[in-house]
């Protein structure tokens, strides 16, 4: 009888923490923008949690690179990874789809966007240093192998074990609020297996599900995706000049064209 009733307050445990964490970011992308941050830039945002001992892991340092970091590198005591995607609105990705540069609107959104993202986690920080835990913090972007253009830590791969989505051709994932928009995940030690999920998702890109569109592939700007293949240099080269373009916006070192005008833009098609 003691041995139950443990539990149950564990369990009521994990529901106020996973509820204060899934709301803590919601409010943070609705309501509590930091300042010069607009908050019309993005719409609902869609979060999961992982258990961050979920053998998957491990298949980054083959699918992505073999220095992929494990959720234990970065918090030794790893428990939960928490993955979320703020879905950019529909003015923004209707705003890049024409010229071979990124829009303004697309820049500036990345960039604030990123911000954002780092307002979350630290707000994140705060709320589990209240309770007791800890947290290992990832940046938004930058955190990959200048040579070798290859994070160390993909938010992505995170989100797709997570079930946020899965991967266009285009190598971006496609959630239920499309593929347009930033991915962000955070690690803590608090341990949340009660509202963990491992399902995989309903695959989402009409390509591989029967070929019927490849549209993102041919709005490469850069051709980065000839013979099937794709150089992630000519991509990144495009990215850069994309942040010359843009360098009082912030440093803006993105392109979208193979986000936006497709059936996956803004919602699962």
């Amino acid at each position: 009888m003691l041995k139950f009733a443990k539990q149950c307050t564990l369990i009521m445990i994990w529901a106020d923490m996973y509820n204060q964490i899934i709301q803590n970011i919601r409010s943070t992308v609705i309501e509590g923008c930091a300042d010069n941050i607009p908050c019309n830039l993005w719409r609902e945002p869609v979060i999961k949690i992982i258990s961050a001992d979920d053998e998957r892991f491990f298949s980054l340092k083959e699918t992505v690179s073999a220095g992929h970091l494990l959720p234990c590198d970065i918090l030794d005591d790893a428990k939960s990874v928490i993955c979320f995607f703020i879905p950019f609105k529909e003015s923004i990705v209707e705003s890049n789809v024409n010229r071979k540069t990124a829009s303004t609107e697309w820049a500036s959104a990345y960039v604030k966007t990123n911000e954002l993202i780092q307002r979350i986690n630290d707000n994140i920080e705060k709320l589990m240093e209240q309770n007791g835990y800890k947290t290992g913090k990832i940046k938004a972007t930058h955190n990959f192998d200048v040579e070798k253009l290859i994070s160390n830590w993909s938010h992505r791969h995170a989100a797709y074990i997570a079930g946020l989505g899965t991967f266009g051709i285009n190598n971006m994932l496609i959630t239920e609020y499309g593929c347009c928009g930033r991915l962000g995940s955070i690690i803590i030690n608090c341990e949340l297996s009660e509202y963990i999920k491992t399902e995989t998702p309903k695959e989402k890109c009409l390509n591989k599900i029967n070929g019927s569109c490849g549209i993102c592939r041919r709005r490469c700007v850069t051709d980065s995706f000839s013979d099937n293949n794709f150089d992630r240099y000519k991509c990144y080269k495009q990215c850069l000049e994309n942040a010359e373009y843009h360098k009082n916006t912030g440093y803006a070192d993105v392109c979208g064209k193979c986000l936006v005008d497709l059936p996956c833009s803004v919602r699962e098609p």
